[in-house]
C-alpha cells in the first residue's frame, strides 16, 4: 500500500471511487509478499502490482466487478487452479487475494493520512469489516466486540515488527496489514558517494539522514533526497540518536579521526547493517585502531567492511547499487551469488529476516 499512497490520495482528493486488492497470503515461490497492493479506479486506471504482472488481468477485472456491486471479493490464482495459465501465474506459487471497494473503507483516509506521514498505523481486515490500529487507539469494528480486542492486540504486536500476516482472533482468520514508521538510513561523510547512497536508500523506502562535521559539505543543496542533513562529529550524532535494530549505518568518511570513535560507537548499537567504506589496507588499518580502543571481536564481526557486494562498481552510483545489495542481502537472508544455477527459493519463503 505505501507504493500506492499518493495515487490513492489523488484519486481521493478528485473523488474517484476505486477498489484495492491486496495480497493476504502466498504459497511456494509467489512474485509479491503479503501486504502488496493493486487499486483500479472507476475510470480503469490502475497503480501498483500483486504479482508482478503474472494475474493483474484477471484481479483488474475482479475489481471493476467490485466497484459495479459494491461488494469486496477474495480470490486464490495459482498452478493448482484449472485456469492458472490463463491468468498468468506461472512462477509455480499461489496467492490469495482480496479486493475491497473503497466505499466500504470508512476509515480509509486517515489510514491512507498516517502512511503518507510516516506514521505506524495497522489495518485488521475482513472482506466487510475493518479495525485502524495505531499504538494509543483502535478504530473501526469487526462486528465482535472481543474479536476487536484481540485482533487488535495481535495487530500492535505486528506493527511493533511492521510485519504483515493472517491471524486468528475467536476461531477467525483476519488479516492484518502493518505500517511501521520507516527503517533509518545513516550516511556519514558528506561526499559524492553518500549522495548516491542516499538516492538509493530514499529509493528502497528509508528515512535518510546523511551527517558530517563539515559545515561546508553538509548541506541539504547538495543531498536533496536526504529526510535531514545534520552537521556534527559523526560519533556525537550517532550517540545522541535513536538506532533499532531496523537501522542500516553507512560510514563512508574513510578518514581515522572520523569513522574509529563513530565505530566504537556503532558497534554498540542494534543498528541490523554497519558498514564502513575504504580499500583492504585502509579497512585492515582501522579494524587495528578498533582493537586498540578496546572493541572485542564479536562486535567486529558485526562490521562490513569494505563495505557492499563484489559487483566490481566503480561510479558512485555503482557503488551505491552494490552497498544497497549487500543491505538488501542481509536484510532477507540472500546469498549475494547470481540467481543462475541455484536451487533456493528465489522470493525467499524459507529465508530469515525482516524489514
Amino acid at each position: 500500500m505505501r507504493e500506492i499512497v499518493d495515487g490513492l490520495l489523488a484519486w481521493r482528493a478528485a473523488g474517484t471511487s476505486f477498489a484495492v486488492a491486496t495480497v493476504v497470503h502466498t504459497w511456494r515461490s509467489a512474485p509479491r509478499q503479503p501486504g502488496a497492493a493493486m487499486a483500479v479506479s472507476e475510470h480503469g486506471e490502475v497503480i501498483g502490482s500483486v504479482s508482478g504482472g503474472c494475474v493483474e488481468g484477471a484481479v483488474h477485472a475482479a475489481a471493476q466487478e467490485v466497484l459495479h456491486t459494491g461488494k469486496p471479493q477474495s480470490h486464490t490464482y495459482g498452478v493448482s487452479d484449472g485456469d492458472a495459465l490463463s491468468v498468468g501465474l506461472t512462477c509455480g506459487g499461489t496467492i490469495e487475494i482480496m479486493i475491497q471497494p473503497s466505499a466500504g473503507l470508512p476509515l480509509l483516509d486517515s489510514v491512507l493520512s498516517d502512511i503518507s506521514a510516516g506514521s505506524p498505523v495497522a489495518t485488521v481486515s475482513l472482506p466487510d469489516a475493518q479495525l485502524v490500529v495505531r499504538p494509543d487507539r483502535i478504530e473501526g469494528t469487526l462486528g465482535d466486540e472481543e474479536l476487536d480486542r484481540i485482533a487488535g492486540e495481535q495487530a500492535r504486536g505486528l506493527l511493533a515488527h511492521g510485519r504483515s500476516a493472517i491471524v486468528t482472533a475467536c476461531e477467525r482468520e483476519v488479516f492484518v496489514q502493518s505500517w511501521a514508521s520507516p527503517a533509518r538510513m545513516i550516511v556519514f561523510g558528506a561526499i559524492d558517494f553518500a549522495a548516491a547512497v542516499a538516492r538509493i536508500g530514499k529509493f528502497l523506502g528509508y528515512r535518510v539522514t546523511v551527517c558530517d562535521a563539515r559545515g561546508v559539505f553538509a548541506t541539504a543543496a547538495r543531498f536533496p533526497e536526504a529526510d535531514e542533513v545534520v552537521v556534527d562529529w559523526p560519533h556525537r550524532y550517532l550517540d545522541s540518536t535513536d538506532v533499532d535494530e531496523r537501522t542500516v549505518l553507512c560510514v563512508l568518511t574513510h578518514d581515522p579521526k572520523f569513522d574509529v570513535p563513530l565505530l566504537q560507537v556503532a558497534l554498540r548499537t542494534p543498528a541490523r547493517y554497519i558498514g564502513a567504506m575504504g580499500s583492504r589496507r585502509a579497512c585492515e588499518d582501522r579494524v587495528g585502531r578498533l582493537r586498540e580502543a578496546g572493541v572485542g571481536e564479536e562486535a567486529l564481526a558485526r562490521l562490513r567492511a569494505p563495505i557492499g557486494l563484489d559487483l566490481g562498481a566503480r561510479t558512485p552510483e555503482e557503488t551505491a547499487v552494490a552497498i544497497a545489495a549487500e543491505i538488501v542481502s542481509l536484510t532477507w537472508g540472500g546469498s549475494g551469488l547470481p540467481l543462475t544455477g541455484r536451487t533456493a527459493p528465489i522470493h525467499g519463503h524459507d529465508r530469515q529476516g525482516s524489514r
